[in-house]
């Protein structure tokens, strides 16, 4: 921001017109820091939550893997039956 006319001639105008530029840059300061914090507790939240879906799929992955494991099992020992009564 240029100075303006009055703040040339005037100490007390530049000293009040300052005082008025840190206020709002203070104001604009405050609302960037509330907007960070809000980015800050989404991201937070979003991690959380991958986290959540990260562990339920890999408990879906293991509950799909065992039950896979012992149908082959089954399976293996039903022809391994059936074999042995055929020799």
């Amino acid at each position: 921001m240029d100075t303006t006319e009055i703040e040339k001639k005037s100490l007390e105008a530049h000293v009040e017109l300052c005082a008025e530029r840190y206020r709002l840059l203070e104001l604009k300061i405050e609302n960037v820091e509330t907007n960070v914090g809000s980015v800050k507790t989404m991201v937070t939240e979003v991690h959380e939550m991958m986290h959540l879906m990260a562990n339920k799929r890999n408990d879906q992955l293991i509950n799909w893997g065992i039950g896979i494991i012992g149908v082959l099992l089954a399976t293996i020992s039903w022809l391994a039956t059936h074999y042995i009564r055929t020799l």
